[in-house]
Order: structure tokens, then C-alpha cells, then sequence
């Protein structure tokens, strides 16, 4: 695949994922929710990444890891967002973190949450992605 081919590809699967982590959330399936959203952001980065080196993205799930790797400068708040975005990730992922993962997600937490993964996705798109 050529790198614009490449570059769609992540734009069209978050888009998709982003109205399932919606779709999920309305249902009340809080952490998998979440762990879409994850796969939202991921997905935006890997795609700021081809657009800017003009390669296939790296093979991480850590989202600061792509931000850096990317050459994509966010600040000290945006950080710590994508720290915890990434956690959802794996909390989401692996059997002996989804029972606390799951308790924690309530409806509380998951709307704070949904609504900062929703602010970076605009602030990727506005910035990165136009």
C-alpha cells in the first residue's frame, strides 16, 4: 500500500471507532467505551505520523510514544491525558486488570473521560489531520 492508501486507512478505522466508543458509551458499556477510545486517538496518531514521515506508523500502543516519535509537541496536561488514555488500553486488554478497570469505569468517570478523548481527536483533526 502506498502511504496516502496507508493514511486513510487509520483516518476511516477511527472514524469507525469513534461511533462505536460512542455507540458503547449511550449503551452504558463504560470500559469499552473507554478502550475504543483509546483506539480512536491511536488510530489519529499513527495517521500524524504517516502524514508527517511519509512511512508506516511503529508498532506501539502508547500513545506518548507516537506523539514523540511523530514529532508532535503537547503539553504537560496533554501528557498525563495520554498516559491515562493508554492505561485504558491495557486495563481494558488483560484479564487481571479488567475487574478494576471495570469497577472504576462508572458513568462519572467514562463521561470525564469520553469528553477529553473527544477534545484531543478535535485538537489532532484541527491541528494535524487538515
Amino acid at each position: 500500500m502506498d502511504t496516502n492508501s496507508i493514511f486513510e486507512f487509520w483516518i476511516e478505522t477511527s472514524e469507525v471507532d469513534y461511533k462505536v466508543m460512542n455507540n458503547l458509551f449511550r449503551a452504558g458499556y463504560y470500559h469499552w467505551s473507554l478502550f475504543i477510545g483509546h483506539l480512536v486517538i491511536e488510530k489519529l496518531l499513527k495517521a500524524v505520523y504517516v502524514k508527517r514521515k511519509n512511512d508506516n506508523p511503529p508498532y506501539t500502543h502508547d500513545l506518548n510514544k507516537l506523539v514523540q516519535k511523530a514529532g508532535i509537541e503537547i503539553t504537560e496536561e496533554q501528557i498525563f491525558q495520554l498516559d491515562t488514555i493508554t492505561s485504558f488500553n491495557i486495563s481494558g486488554r488483560y484479564d487481571d486488570y479488567k475487574r478494576s478497570f471495570y469497577n472504576k469505569c462508572d458513568k462519572k468517570y467514562t463521561t470525564v473521560w469520553i469528553k477529553n478523548i473527544k477534545l484531543f481527536r478535535k485538537w489532532l483533526k484541527e491541528n494535524y489531520l487538515k
